[in-house]
């Protein structure tokens, strides 16, 4: 049986109840480096899936992480390893989950190709649980070459309204969305014909793309800047359709001298029943300039009434425990 560690902020909940009356979840929400967390609701539970922060040569498990309230969480370790998956040979990052047909599929990036001459690109991984164990699905990626110049890494997996299946994906500057297999054993035309479509939203785009739908509009995320560095950040745009256009609003998470550098590569969770949103994130602590170093935090997210996003406040508190 797969052992998990139980993992409790108990100064952070001290602290919470003596400020507020709540505890609090405490940023970082967990111990160690992590980054590139995916946050996903599986089985009436949160979840979040980061990218192990090490250098590329260890960067071959992924753990996984599970809360009731956002506050405590469990770790469930090496969710998916490098052995079951044969192709990959270098690093494995940038989680993508998503659940069909009572199966969890785990899609990331592996190999860090720089030309179509190498073994590599987006995976996608399967398992009966949210924990794993996950194993390769196809023995081979799902995407391996560059298509309108993007590199094949930093998978996010959109659910539209109609039941398609869409894979947002890209780094280099150039962001591209394909119409995914009902099985995710594949990728299929679109209804134009088109296959690859590129949707990159600004020339300030780099990587980590997210798509989710709010009241009839399509928000498409980002990260800009180098992600080893302070700039890096989160903008937004939004756009009629999954295809875009997009037009560039701004940026709503960066960095704030006081608390964090680096905040950037996030995901959110939606708890539809009160309609809260909190963005989930890596930052680097203050003052430490290894570029590994970053750990994944949670803070609220708030839309305006025009539908904009506020710039998110980023906490050393968290936020407080939330129900789903």
């Amino acid at each position: 049986m797969r052992q998990c560690r139980k993992l409790f902020h108990l100064a952070a909940f001290t602290a919470g109840l003596a400020l507020t009356g709540f505890a609090h979840a405490a940023n970082p929400v967990f111990p160690g480096w992590y980054a590139d967390p995916e946050a996903a609701i599986f089985q009436h539970q949160y979840w979040i899936y980061p990218t192990t922060s090490e250098r590329y040569s260890e960067q071959t498990r992924f753990d996984a992480f599970s809360s009731d309230d956002l506050v405590h969480w469990t770790r469930h370790e090496g969710v998916l390893r490098m052995a079951d998956v044969p192709w990959a040979k270098k690093a494995m990052w940038a989680p993508a989950m998503a659940e069909k047909d009572g199966k969890y599929y785990f899609f990331f990036a592996a190999n860090d190709i720089q030309s179509d001459k190498e073994v590599g690109g987006i995976g996608v991984a399967v398992a009966d649980h949210p924990e794993g164990p996950f194993k390769d699905l196809l023995g081979h990626p799902l995407v391996d070459a560059f298509h309108n110049r993007a590199q094949p890494i930093d998978p996010y997996v959109f659910h539209d309204d109609d039941g398609s299946w869409y894979l947002i994906y890209g780094g280099w500057k150039h962001a591209n969305i394909v119409k995914l297999k009902p099985d995710f054993t594949g990728v299929e035309a679109m209804p134009d014909g088109k296959t690859w479509r590129e949707i990159t939203p600004s020339p300030e785009y780099v990587e980590g793309p997210m798509m989710f739908k709010r009241n009839g509009k399509y928000y498409f995320m980002w990260s800009e800047g180098g992600w080893t560095g302070p700039d890096y950040s989160v903008a937004y745009a939004i756009g009629d359709s999954p295809m875009g256009p997009f037009k560039r609003i701004g940026k709503i998470l960066q960095q704030d001298a006081t608390i964090g550098t680096g905040a950037g590569h996030h995901s959110l969770f939606h708890v539809e029943r009160d309609d809260s949103w909190f963005i989930v994130y890596h930052r680097h602590p203050l003052g430490d300039t290894n570029g590994n170093h970053r750990q994944v935090c949670i803070d609220k997210m708030i839309f305006n009434a025009d539908g904009t996003i506020e710039p998110v406040k980023m906490t050393r508190e968290g936020v407080q425990p939330h129900t789903l």
